[in-house]
């Protein structure tokens, strides 16, 4: 019979879970500790809680993402979907920090997080407005949109004095070679943590070069306990609680987008129902984060593209991710150590993998039919037009009301919304069958 599991659900042996589950953490990290990093500096918050925050997040990161990747009851979308903190939350946040402080920012958290879970089956009745021309753009500007950030890490990161230094392009360049020698010459298990072995190439190369420093694990401590409401019981203000509910249907499209690029990379059909647990999940995740001192959560987009680099399809692997996360955030030592990852390391690996999720968003394209519909190159142009508008102008939209600047620093957004009012407007909803009759069409097979 041979096995007739999917490849997302098959098991792998402990030890390449492990270090698959490892490349992803790796791959994640920088952006998962940069919020809490930036939420902290607009609160005032002291060294030793920044390091808290620092940890609660990590470890809810991996609570959430075990929750999406194993689920249970009716909730989890069971893909190899990793979550972290949405971006999306980050200039809200700050405010709320600067008039309320955290407290505020945890009550309005709790609230969009239960407003996400109640909303997620209604929100998922909208898949049939992402057919192949729709999901397409939006990889493809997920993909360009987190391009910047491996090249800025490439540079040596946005703010550092010598940013774009010769040493740092050429850590990235070490790193970014070994990837594509690694896939050229190996296959298998050696090809599949390329990016991996890339990462550890990177940092042995800069160390002696001085970019590495170690400094800070000595003072870590050794276990670090998240306890619910440190900064004290939440407070629930109205214009904190729409804001952050404004930011969690940013989210709800966002994770949309990445579930279903995610969907296409390891050939698994995301249904309504998957959507309904996924963005429940997102949702529950959310209210979690609120109560352990964390924030919203949403499907990390950086990784997206190391499933497809990869080709490692099994949902366990980031479960692995999930564990390893938990444990940094228990053993605060272990998240210094993996902190000290330097930028310029992590550029090399991130062209490659953020470039991937763009080459994606292009396959996923091939499939649409532009012979016969010509609507569709319009839809495609523009939807990935405005979609980068954020990108190559941030300041474009700068005298739009303050309530409207989360929806519209968002390309993604931006990007989604647009591809779906061009399609319906086209070539009208459709329906999730047709969905499914184009996608077997295209494919050659029969629906």
């Amino acid at each position: 019979m041979g096995n007739s599991k999917h490849p997302v659900d098959q098991m792998l042996p402990a030890g390449q879970l492990f270090l698959y589950g490892l490349q992803h953490v790796l791959a994640m990290y920088a952006g998962a500790v940069a919020v809490p990093l930036i939420i902290a500096g607009a609160a005032g918050l002291t060294k030793e809680q920044t390091a808290f925050l620092i940890n609660a997040d990590l470890f809810t990161c991996g609570i959430a993402t075990l929750l999406q990747t194993l689920g249970f009851w009716k909730l989890g979308i069971r893909i190899p979907v990793i979550q972290g903190v949405t971006f999306a939350a980050v200039t809200p946040m700050v405010l709320i920090a600067k008039e309320g402080g955290m407290v505020e920012i945890y009550g309005s958290i709790i609230v969009a997080g239960l407003v996400t879970f109640l909303l997620a089956p209604f929100f998922s009745k909208l898949l049939r407005f992402f057919p192949p021309v729709v999901t397409g753009s939006v990889i493809t500007v997920i993909g360009v949109s987190l391009l910047p950030v491996g090249v800025n890490w490439a540079a040596g990161g946005v703010g550092n004095k010598n940013y774009g230094s010769i040493t740092y392009l050429a850590v990235a360049g070490v790193v970014l070679l070994t990837i594509l020698i690694i896939n050229k010459y190996f296959k298998g298990f050696i090809a599949n943590i390329a990016v991996l072995i890339g990462l550890i190439v990177g940092m042995l190369v800069a160390m002696p070069l001085g970019l590495v420093s170690f400094d800070g694990v000595s003072k870590a401590a050794w276990i670090g306990i998240d306890t619910p409401f440190y900064f004290g019981m939440p407070v629930f203000s109205t214009g904190a609680i729409i804001s952050m509910i404004l930011v969690m249907l940013v989210v709800m499209v966002e994770s949309t987008g990445d579930f279903l690029a995610i969907g296409e990379i390891v050939g698994k059909e995301i249904k309504e129902e998957d959507l309904t647990r996924g963005l429940r999940a997102d949702g529950l995740a959310t209210v979690f984060g609120g109560i352990m001192n964390s924030f919203p959560y949403t499907a990390f987009a950086q990784n997206v593209g190391l499933v497809g680099l990869t080709g490692i399809k099994s949902r366990f692997v980031v479960a692995a991710s999930g564990g390893i996360l938990v444990l940094m955030g228990l053993f605060p030592k272990l998240a210094t150590i993996i902190a000290s990852l330097p930028n310029a390391v992590l550029g090399g690996a991130g062209i490659a993998m953020f470039g991937i999720v763009a080459a994606s968003g292009i396959k996923t394209l091939s499939k649409v039919d532009f012979q016969t519909n010509n609507h569709n190159i319009f839809i495609v142009a523009i939807s990935v037009g405005i979609g980068l508008i954020p990108l190559v102008a941030p300041n474009f939209f700068s005298n739009f009301p303050g309530w409207s600047q989360t929806f519209l620093h968002s390309g993604i957004t931006l990007g989604s919304l647009t591809a779906i009012i061009l399609n319906a407007f086209f070539n009208g909803g459709g329906s999730t069958e047709d969905m499914k009759k184009e996608l077997a069409a295209n494919a050659g097979i029969d629906a």
